[in-house]
């Protein structure tokens, strides 16, 4: 389980949010929403561990995760507003080197058959440099698809896709959180998050506690 306990962030002299907590649990959805500056996408790089709190506590299994960092890494998968490919390597090289990164055994047919679910079929073999912003989106999100990750941390997942890959993703997620996982993202789009059980947090300078 994700425990945050009392978590306060601030940038230089501003307080972008303090007093949070909460839980994600197996099976889990949290969505997190509020206006731009609000502090969302500070609170999700804390959430990994790539911010230190001023205040407060990220836990994982009852441990503060800045006690657990490698244990911790192994059983997250963040996804961050960059696709974070690289240029000259086709969809396919792309996605096998991001599972072996993650320590993730994964076969080259495997790895063609998944970025065809995600609708990239005829594209797998192009450098990424010549995909689309939508297309790119899809490579690295294929990484869901083949992440033995039980926490998946998502940072605008659904910015830069169509209809068909809005669904596409909503499915994903629900199937994740069915089968256990847990899964916190921040959208503005509007999408059905109706799978499993859901939680909001809205983060806002009165909802927050920070003036």
């Amino acid at each position: 389980m994700l425990e945050v306990v009392n978590l306060q962030c601030t940038r230089g002299d501003r307080c972008l949010f303090s007093g949070i907590g909460f839980t994600v649990g197996e099976g889990e959805l949290l969505y997190l929403y509020g206006h731009n500056g609000s502090g969302k996408t500070t609170l999700m790089r804390t959430l990994c561990g790539l911010v230190a709190p001023t205040d407060g506590e990220v836990c994982w299994k009852d441990l503060p995760i800045r006690k657990q960092r490698d244990e911790y890494a192994a059983e997250l998968l963040y996804l961050g507003h960059k696709n974070g490919l690289k240029d000259d390597l086709t969809g396919v090289e792309n996605l096998l080197v991001a599972c072996r990164l993650a320590g993730v055994s994964v076969k080259e047919d495997k790895a063609w058959s998944v970025l065809e679910r995600m609708g990239l079929r005829g594209h797998e073999d192009l450098p990424a440099r010549v995909l689309s912003q939508g297309q790119q989106k899809r490579v690295a999100l294929a990484r869901l698809l083949l992440s033995e990750a039980p926490l998946w941390i998502l940072d605008e997942p659904f910015v830069g896709l169509d209809v068909a890959a809005v669904a596409l993703l909503e499915a994903v997620l629900a199937e994740h959180v069915a089968q256990g996982g847990m899964v916190v993202l921040t959208t503005h789009q509007e999408v059905a998050l109706t799978s499993g059980k859901v939680k909001k947090l809205r983060l806002g300078w009165k909802e927050d506690g920070c003036v």
